[in-house]
């Protein structure tokens, strides 16, 4: 049986990571962007924040997922997840397509691992499963675009 913090933990990752080694398949498609880090979690989080605004995005919020691992035994405090936007984007896309509100703004899971950090977030391209108008679509396929690319500006800054 697996633990319920586990589980929790899990849930979480699925949810929201990215990562890049480029792209882990899930049920035969690449829903995970994901990357490792050689900087320390601080370094990490503030190169993120800074190429995030490179792009033209803005940190909308950051939310400590470490102080509910803490309370169920999970010892860590390096967790993040970083939700990012472009505002006016982002009101104009929930505005046409409500149904992507829960989806939205995009975020950035970030973690320690030993001496890594870890930072994935889902494919923005998986939203095209919820509505495929080809607007949605090329705006998906851009936020895919900028992810990958700020991932390997990260990569360069290890």
């Amino acid at each position: 049986m697996i633990p319920k913090y586990l589980k929790q933990l899990l849930l979480v990752l699925l949810i929201t990571l990215t990562t890049q080694g480029y792209a882990t398949e899930v049920d035969g498609g690449n829903q995970l962007l994901m990357m490792r880090s050689k900087q320390t979690f601080p370094e990490a989080m503030l190169s993120v924040q800074s190429v995030l605004g490179d792009y033209g995005y803005t940190i909308t919020r950051v939310q400590r997922v470490d102080i509910g691992l803490t309370g169920m035994g999970y010892n860590t405090d390096m967790y993040r997840v970083l939700f990012f936007a472009k505002p006016t984007e982002f009101r104009e896309t929930i505005t046409k397509y409500p149904e992507m509100t829960a989806y939205l703004p995009l975020k950035f899971t970030i973690f320690a691992e030993k001496d890594e950090t870890i930072i994935a977030t889902i494919d923005p391209t998986i939203l095209q499963l919820i509505n495929s108008s080809t607007e949605l679509n090329l705006l998906t396929q851009r936020w895919r675009s900028d992810i990958l690319a700020i991932m390997d500006e990260l990569r360069e800054l290890e």
